[in-house]
C-alpha cells in the first residue's frame, strides 16, 4: 500500500488509456493547443508541472515513497540553468543538462540518506533536506536571494532554434515534454517498474524472494530526482528566471496536490492535475488569497469524491466494466 492515506495508486493498465492511440491523440492536441487561442505560456507552464508531478508519481505512485522535498531537485535544477544561461553564457541544451545533473547529485546525496528510514520518517527527512537546501539558496551570493535570477537570455537551442520565439519554444517544450513522459512510461512499464509496484504493495514479500529493496528504492528516488530537475530546466526556459518559489515546501505542496487531482500511479494523473491547477492559477488569479480556499476546497472534493484521482477513477470504471463484460 501507498504511503499517503488520502489517495489509492491505480497501476495504468496496458489498455485503452495507456495506448498508442492515446499517446498520439495526446500530442495532436497539445501541438494544437496554440491555435484554439490559449495563452501559451499557460499551457507551457502547465506542461513543466505535468513532468514534476510524473516524476513524483513515479516515486509515490508506483513506489509508495511519499516525499516531502521535491521542491529541492526542481528548484536546484532551475537555479543552475538560470545561472549557466546568464552568467556563463552556456548553451541552452548544455545548460539544461547541466541543472538536470544538479539535481540527480542531490538526489544521490539526499536519497542515500532518506531512504534508510522508512514511512513519514522518509517524509520528514526529505522535507528536513529540502528546507535545508531552500536556506542556502536563500544565502548562496549566485541566487541573489529573494530576489531570484531574473532576465535569463534564452538563447538558441543546438544553435539553431531561437528560443526567443514564442511558437518555438512552445515547441521546444512540448517536445521535452514527451520525451519525459516516454521515459517515464518506459521505467513504469519495464521490468525495473514491475519489482518497484511489486515492493510497493507487499515490500516483506518482495525482500523473501530476493529483492534488494534498498537499491529498487535509490533508484527509483534517483530518477524521480532526475526527471523533476529536468521539468525545473525547462521551466526556466518559459518563466525566465528562478526564484526561491520554487525551492519553497509550498511548491512541493502543490506537486503532491497536482498529483492526487489527478491520480496516483496513473501515467496521465499528473497531466491532468497539472492542467487542473495552473487553469485554477491562471484564470482564477482575480480572486486574490482566495485562490488558495479554491484548492483546498478542490482537493477536499476530490478525496471525498474521487478518492484515486480523475484520471485514476476513469481508469478504475474502465476495468470494473471489461471485467463485467
Amino acid at each position: 500500500m501507498t504511503l499517503f492515506s488520502l489517495g489509492t495508486a491505480v497501476p495504468t493498465p496496458r489498455g485503452a488509456l495507456s495506448s498508442p492511440f492515446t499517446w498520439i491523440c495526446l500530442c495532436a492536441v497539445l501541438a494544437l493547443l496554440p491555435f484554439a487561442g490559449l495563452y501559451p505560456y499557460f499551457v507551457m507552464q502547465a506542461l513543466c508541472f505535468a513532468l514534476v508531478a510524473s516524476a513524483f508519481n513515479l516515486l509515490v505512485g508506483y513506489g509508495g515513497l511519499l516525499s516531502f522535498g521535491h521542491a529541492m531537485f526542481f528548484g536546484t535544477a532551475g537555479y543552475i540553468t538560470a545561472h549557466s544561461l546568464k552568467e556563463w553564457n552556456i548553451s541552452p541544451e548544455l545548460s539544461l543538462l547541466l541543472g538536470t545533473t544538479a539535481a540527480g547529485v542531490v538526489g544521490v546525496l539526499s536519497g542515500a540518506i532518506a531512504i534508510r528510514r522508512e514511512g513519514i520518517y522518509f517524509s520528514m527527512i526529505t522535507l528536513a533536506i529540502s528546507q535545508l537546501l531552500y536556506f542556502f539558496y536563500l544565502s548562496a551570493p549566485f541566487t541573489h536571494g529573494e530576489d531570484g535570477i531574473a532576465g535569463v537570455p534564452p538563447g538558441h537551442l543546438f544553435g539553431l532554434f531561437d528560443l526567443a520565439n514564442t511558437t518555438t519554444l512552445y515547441y521546444v517544450v512540448l517536445t521535452g515534454f514527451m520525451l519525459g513522459m516516454m521515459f517515464l512510461y518506459r521505467v513504469v512499464h519495464s521490468p525495473f517498474g514491475e519489482v518497484l509496484k511489486s515492493v510497493r504493495e507487499n515490500e516483506l514479500r518482495a525482500v523473501s524472494l530476493g529483492v534488494k529493496v534498498g537499491q529498487f528504492k535509490l533508484l527509483a528516488y534517483v530518477l524521480s530526482a532526475v526527471l523533476a530537475g529536468y521539468a525545473g530546466s525547462m521551466k526556466v526556459f518559459v518563466t525566465q528566471n528562478a526564484s526561491l518559489t520554487d525551492v519553497h515546501w509550498s511548491m512541493s505542496g502543490e506537486i503532491i496536490l497536482i498529483t492526487l487531482i489527478g491520480g496516483m500511479g496513473t501515467i496521465f494523473g499528473p497531466v491532468a492535475g497539472a492542467f487542473i491547477i495552473i487553469a485554477m492559477q491562471q484564470y482564477l488569479a482575480g480572486f486574490g488569497q482566495w485562490v488558495t480556499v479554491i484548492h483546498g476546497a478542490t482537493f477536499i472534493v476530490c478525496v471525498l469524491v474521487f478518492r484515486r484521482g480523475l484520471v485514476g477513477e476513469m481508469i478504475h470504471w474502465q476495468q470494473r466494466k471489461r471485467y463485467r463484460g
